[in-house]
């Protein structure tokens, strides 16, 4: 088969379309022919070298995908061979095929195109996992999504809304927060011209964010617990602006506030079962009727996975941008 593999660290053109093994599916795997892949900002740390995949992970960058299964492995039940699906990776899923633990998939919801599902596991199983599974966001408290055009921004309105929260995006131009507004952002804050402290604030009547999703890590930190509720939790999920900062833990005190930070690709296969299993149960019934609805920019060879990582980089997508196998 085909992969994007990655002899040196470096650029966007340091990803290079190569003829490597097959992979083979052990216990509990299930072997999936890619129909496309998806782009996540970890993927552009692997390609520079600084976020190499778990012990026993395919070497290839690519956290989610969806295709067809063409084989099952040893102990595999409640799949065939046939079966279309999109699953949540370690690795591999810049590949024409990959070996996944059967608890990392799931079936293609019903109106998803198959392509189109491979935008899917990623961001539905860190904004399930975050928000709603750690932070317990509740109908009626307000969320404060970092981001909010990036892929994990556009999955974490629709279902913020989706269960009756109220939801404030940070993004940096008028046309990213049109785009968020169209999936029901209730308030709209351009980070470059604006203080999201304030603007929560004023459009909460002082309370603040119950939950804050957070992309950016350091450089946000302070005014993350600032822009805290009372009882506000929030997650982080990315170091973007940084990976060292400092707390006020008496602020956080005054709030009685939380904070967690998660990452899902090292995790141990059973607590990304878990995960997936409850995506299942409470998000698949919400994509198979109509209410949620993966956001895609762009569609993008597979073997030109250099250009969607520019895309990516320049940051003037909205959604996700997929790679479709040949």
């Amino acid at each position: 088969m085909h992969a994007i593999t990655i002899p040196e660290p470096g650029g966007p053109e340091a990803l290079v379309w190569d003829e490597v093994p097959d992979p083979v599916p052990g216990e509990g795997e299930v072997l999936v022919e890619v129909v496309a892949g998806a782009v996540n900002r970890a993927d552009i740390l692997q390609r520079q070298g600084f976020y190499n995949p778990p012990p026993g992970a395919s070497p290839y960058p690519g956290l989610e995908c969806s295709g067809r299964i063409a084989e099952l492995g040893p102990g595999v039940s409640g799949w065939a061979v046939g079966d279309e699906v999109c699953a949540l990776l370690s690795g591999g899923g810049y590949a024409e095929k990959v070996a996944v633990p059967a608890g990392q998939l799931l079936p293609v919801p019903k109106g998803v195109s198959l392509t189109r599902a491979a935008a899917l596991p990623e961001v539905v199983c860190t904004v399930w996992s975050n928000v709603f599974m750690v932070s317990h966001l509740r109908p009626g408290e307000t969320l404060l999504v970092h981001g909010g055009s990036s892929g994990i921004g556009t999955m974490a309105i629709q279902l913020a809304k989706a269960v009756g929260a109220k939801v404030a995006v940070t993004a940096g131009s008028k046309e990213k927060l049109d785009r968020c507004a169209e999936l029901g952002a209730d308030i709209l804050i351009n980070y470059r011209e604006q203080d999201f402290v304030a603007e929560v604030k004023k459009a909460t009547d002082g309370a603040g964010a119950d939950v804050i999703l957070d992309n950016m890590g350091a450089k946000y930190l302070d005014r993350n617990v600032q822009t805290l509720a009372v009882n506000g939790r929030l997650a982080i999920i990315g170091m973007q602006g940084g990976i060292k900062g400092e707390l006020n833990i008496g602020a956080l005190l005054a709030k009685r506030g939380a904070i967690s930070a998660t990452s899902l690709r090292a995790r141990p296969v059973s607590e990304k079962a878990a995960i997936v299993a409850a995506v299942r149960e409470h998000v698949w019934p919400l994509l198979d009727g109509g209410h949620v609805r993966p956001v895609v920019d762009r569609e993008i060879p597979m073997s030109d996975a250099a250009e969607a990582h520019r895309v990516l980089e320049e940051s003037g997508h909205v959604g996700k941008v997929l790679l479709v196998a040949p």
